[in-house]
């Protein structure tokens, strides 16, 4: 069989959908299983922040490559999964993925942006996609702010989100968000997994540490949390580390 019978199937659901809690449009797009028109199977979800950097090679600053990925997952045979890829803002992109004031970026549009991904996104993709619909086969991820507006989003809809793919979180722009890991309480099994490079600077290892420390404290006190804390001690702030990760991401959150 060859290699590229495995290949996730990509398609753009809308060049400019319409998101009105933001009165602006992104371009979103889906990488379907590559069977899926042949299939009747439904399937697990996956929203991903910063679309743009997620399979087109030339991106300005690189990207994750997820579309090869999904490939060589799906020749082991792990190919049950729809991402959905939502691009980002430009130059609103810190506003929209800020999740609260902040005095040098702004008012923080994060609510609202993933008030858009719960209210309207996801009720669409569920209509008209094959999707599992329930809480433990819905996950959101992202990179950078992109993970810390995926971070917020499953800490604030505990009902929502069962999967959290968090890679290199900027947690150093909205320190309140440690005191919301603290007050956390899931509502069933959430699985969350973290990742940290460590030379991405200064105060992004231990900041990352320290998330890890509260999850780890509520995991003590029996809450209903399955956690994973992965580093890659020469990794950067970069798309080509998130890369390397996300294969390994997506195995331990849909498939272990």
């Amino acid at each position: 069989m060859l290699v590229t019978e495995f290949r996730p199937i990509i398609k753009v659901i809308e060049e400019a959908y319409e998101i009105p809690h933001l009165k602006a449009t992104r371009k979103i797009s889906a990488l379907l299983p590559h069977d899926y028109y042949t299939s009747e199977k439904h399937y697990p979800v996956l929203y991903l922040q910063d679309g743009q950097n997620l399979f087109d090679p030339m991106a300005p600053f690189g990207d994750w490559a997820i579309d090869k990925s999904l490939e060589k997952l799906a020749q082991e045979g792990f190919s049950d999964i729809i991402i959905i890829a939502i691009d980002h803002g430009n130059n609103e992109r810190i506003n929209e993925y800020l999740p609260y004031y902040h005095p040098r970026y702004g008012e923080g549009k994060g609510n609202h942006y993933i008030q858009f991904i719960i209210e309207k996104l996801i009720p669409y993709i569920n209509k008209n996609y094959r999707t599992l619909t329930d809480f433990e086969n819905t996950g959101i991820g992202g990179s950078s702010l992109g993970g810390l507006i995926s971070l917020y989003a499953g800490l604030s809809n505990p009902g929502v989100f069962g999967k959290m793919m968090i890679f290199s979180p900027s947690l150093w722009i909205a320190k309140k968000i440690f005191n919301q890991t603290e007050s956390f309480q899931p509502l069933q099994k959430s699985k969350i997994y973290l990742y940290s490079g460590g030379m991405e600077s200064e105060e992004h290892l231990p900041n990352a540490k320290r998330l890890e420390s509260i999850f780890r404290a509520k995991m003590v006190e029996n809450h209903d949390i399955d956690f994973k804390f992965s580093i890659n001690e020469i990794g950067v702030h970069a798309e080509k580390y998130w890369r390397h990760e996300f294969p390994k991401a997506v195995k331990w959150l849909y498939f272990n």
